[in-house]
């Protein structure tokens, strides 16, 4: 039967002291990366909603123009 892996419970002496540069580095790195992911998330939110504005001012246009359109043609042929 096979044996469990032994574990090595707290630091060994063979352990490298810990960098506390590289500790910022990291900090910083990944609170970059959560600010661009933010950054990208409200960027594409405010292009989802100027593109349902533009395209609600399109619709609103091609509907006046429609009916000004259809007015004009039964002012013309008497409909």
């Amino acid at each position: 039967m096979a044996q469990p892996a032994r574990r090595h419970v707290g630091a060994t002496p063979e352990d490298p002291p810990v960098d506390p540069e590289a500790i910022d580095r990291a900090y910083h790195y990944h609170r970059a990366r959560r600010n661009a992911r933010l950054r990208r998330q409200r960027e594409k939110a405010q292009a989802r909603l100027r593109f349902f504005m533009t395209f609600a001012l399109l619709v609103g246009l091609a509907l006046f123009l429609l009916l000004t359109i259809w007015h004009q043609v039964q002012k013309v042929f008497g409909l």
